[in-house]
């Protein structure tokens, strides 16, 4: 059964309406309020409206219709998870290469989100019916830490960090090459290739976002380099083609990496080390790591021995 709420906004200067709502819902992501407002589900003194941006006077009265939580038709799925941190809002899982963040098409099956939900059934409708928990994603064959919400209210509060940009990651990547400096930062902008739509590709500001990410040798072989990636915006594949286009591809890369592979890699060698954000009701950054994996560190190591 739909649940209606009805507000009066009487602030003394206008506010948008879904600023409104997030301050009325904190239990609601921003994104699953946007969801009722272009559904139809929010009207402003009567009247119908499908745009979060409208700008609410004082004295405007709101209808929001909420209707009841759907039941998600995702199976959980008794998978092994790596838990690095829980506590009542959060998880941070060190999720395995090969592993699928959320069903999509040609895996809608084994994904984290089936993990998840059969670990922590309360996940169902967190932040999206399809996507419950999810804050933020790795590539399939990207292994590493990853943030899931327990909570609508911790899920915005930990997106709003991200947008924000004060989630702060390092990732390690086993580079076939090495960039020409030891450190140094990469400001190119990332889009859709035109040539091929499932991939991405550095384009032009005009048809891309704007990409950056600094970037520090941990250790240098002849061939190849161990390099610790910090990205400052989260873009699809983005250091897998920054560290391209400075002509040291991720080792395993089979989309951006050379034709010629120097390593027998079944994966591109790329790990989220470390994540550094605000737990929900805190206010001091914490730290998270999780150790290089077996498969990472076992090429290191035939690397060192050379």
């Amino acid at each position: 059964m739909n649940n209606v709420f009805n507000l009066k906004f009487d602030l003394p200067e206008s506010q948008r309406l879904d600023k409104f709502l997030v301050d009325q819902f904190p239990d609601f992501s921003r994104s699953r309020l946007q969801t009722f407002i272009r559904g139809g589900m929010v009207s402003i003194n009567g009247k119908p409206v499908i745009k979060g941006g409208i700008n609410l006077e004082k004295g405007s009265e709101i209808s929001i219709t909420i209707p009841p939580i759907v039941e998600s038709d995702l199976i959980p799925e008794q998978i092994p998870l790596e838990i690095v941190f829980e506590n009542a809002d959060l998880m941070i899982v060190n999720k395995p290469a090969g592993m699928v963040v959320h069903p999509a098409a040609g895996h809608l099956s084994g994904t984290l989100v089936h993990a998840a939900l059969n670990y922590a059934p309360d996940l169902e409708g967190v932040g999206g019916e399809h996507r419950p928990g999810v804050v933020h994603r790795l590539d399939k064959d990207t292994s590493g830490l990853i943030l899931m919400a327990k909570n609508d209210k911790a899920h915005r509060f930990l997106q709003d960090q991200f947008r924000k940009r004060s989630v702060n990651k390092t990732y390690y990547a086993l580079t076939d090459g090495f960039p020409p400096t030891p450190t140094g930062r990469v400001e190119a902008p990332i889009g859709r290739d035109p040539s091929h739509r499932k991939k991405m590709a550095i384009v032009p500001i005009s048809r891309g976002r704007e990409s950056v990410t600094e970037y520090k040798v941990i250790e240098k072989f002849d061939q190849h380099a161990l390099i610790a990636a910090y990205p400052h915006t989260g873009r699809t594949h983005q250091i897998r083609l920054h560290l391209a286009f400075l002509g040291c591809p991720i080792v395993g890369d089979r989309v951006y990496g050379h034709r010629k592979q120097l390593l027998d890699a079944g994966r591109q060698m790329l790990h989220a080390y470390q994540i550094e954000f605000i737990l929900p009701g805190d206010s001091t950054p914490q730290i998270y790591q999780a150790p290089i994996p077996e498969d990472m560190n076992q090429l290191l190591i035939e690397l060192r021995q050379k």
